[in-house]
């Protein structure tokens, strides 16, 4: 009996130790949004023209900074195309990864679908401070609730979204 608390106490100590560091990187790592991110048109790939205030009023809107290059990205994309399919309030910002059609070719060939805007030189990203890929935003109502960096899970993104609508 002794021995499993022994261990039952390591094992709380060290997923403690575990999240206080992975806290910790995500508030070092944190985008600083630009003071007028809500306004600023945007253009994805297929031609609409959109503002994170617009897309953000209804639900909540998950921005996904990516690029084709990022190796965890390969892991997270089809999850942010599945959320995209299944309803959820999606607006993903490819960094770096080419020009449209490039981009539009990459995307068919992983079969993904979600709304893209382009970042060909890094200009959005570098506005939002964006220092590290995958970098998830959720924005409500035209502000910014959560911010995390690195891989998440689809359940993890899919959470985040529906606590940022209570």
């Amino acid at each position: 009996m002794a021995k499993a608390k022994r261990w039952a106490k390591e094992l709380g100590i060290g997923a403690l130790l575990v999240m206080v560091v992975l806290f910790g990187m995500d508030f070092l790592r944190a985008p600083q949004a630009p003071a007028d991110f809500g306004h600023q048109s945007l253009q994805t790939l297929d031609g609409q023209t959109v503002t994170l205030n617009e897309k953000s009023q209804q639900q909540p809107l998950l921005v996904y900074f990516w690029a084709t290059w990022c190796g965890v990205c390969k892991l997270t994309t089809p999850d942010v195309g599945k959320l995209a399919a299944n309803g959820e309030n999606v607006l993903s910002v490819a960094l770096r990864s080419g020009d449209g059609s490039q981009l539009q070719r990459y995307l068919q060939a992983k079969n993904i679908e979600m709304p893209v805007v382009n970042d060909p030189r890094g200009d959005i990203s570098a506005r939002w401070d964006i220092g590290v890929t995958p970098t998830f935003v959720i924005i409500d109502k035209g502000r910014v609730v959560s911010t995390t960096t690195g891989w998440t899970s689809y359940w993890g993104m899919k959470a985040r979204l529906w606590w940022a609508a209570r």
